[in-house]
């Protein structure tokens, strides 16, 4: 299918409430939440899409997170992005794993480093980050405590990498509180 027909099939079967877009060749599909089991299944029945590559997250701050799906049809040969969005305040989602198995791994881990629940998964036990962990590390609101807490190993300005130059004012990294940190623990 070329991108055109991809972007109007969608149109068809969803009218108004999935958009399309295009970019370099490949069709992104934007649903609401209700329609998000519903577009996974007709990209992997109607559109053959059948083989799911990933799923992840992609926090938009106040807008909440984009969850994003790339799914591929061997007999096409053509990509498809599905996409949709959840509010930052409990952010839920429907499995995915009815429609692809593939889709456990990656739940999971998105689950860990977004927070975004999927309700109805069959597995939402930790995958990656170590017991106890608190937070969610890829919300670009997550304090990276080891860049406040010792020296970053790429120092390029003067005086960061403890040689003879003069010090800069030492400025914390983006979204880090003036309060955080062994200095003021």
């Amino acid at each position: 299918m070329t991108p055109a027909e991809l972007a109007e099939a969608w149109t068809t079967r969803f009218g108004d409430a999935a958009t399309t877009s295009e970019s370099h060749g490949e069709v992104t599909a934007d649903v609401p939440v209700e329609s998000w089991l519903d577009a996974l299944t007709f990209a992997r029945d109607d559109l053959g899409c059948a083989f799911f590559d990933w799923l992840t997250a992609v926090d938009e701050l106040e807008d909440g997170f984009a969850i994003v799906v790339h799914l591929y049809s061997l007999e096409g040969r053509h990509h498809l992005l599905v996409r949709t969005r959840v509010p930052r305040e409990n952010p839920a989602l429907p499995t995915a794993t009815g429609v692809f198995r593939g889709a456990n791994w990656h739940e999971r881990e998105t689950f860990e480093m977004f927070g975004i629940a999927f309700d109805g998964h069959p597995n939402p036990v930790p995958l990656l980050l170590p017991d106890g962990f608190e937070g969610h590390p890829l919300r670009k609101d997550f304090v990276l405590a080891a860049r406040v807490a010792k020296p970053w190993p790429g120092a390029k300005e003067p005086g960061e990498a403890g040689h003879g130059a003069p010090s800069r004012r030492r400025v914390r990294p983006p979204g880090v509180p003036d309060d955080w940190g062994p200095s003021h623990a």
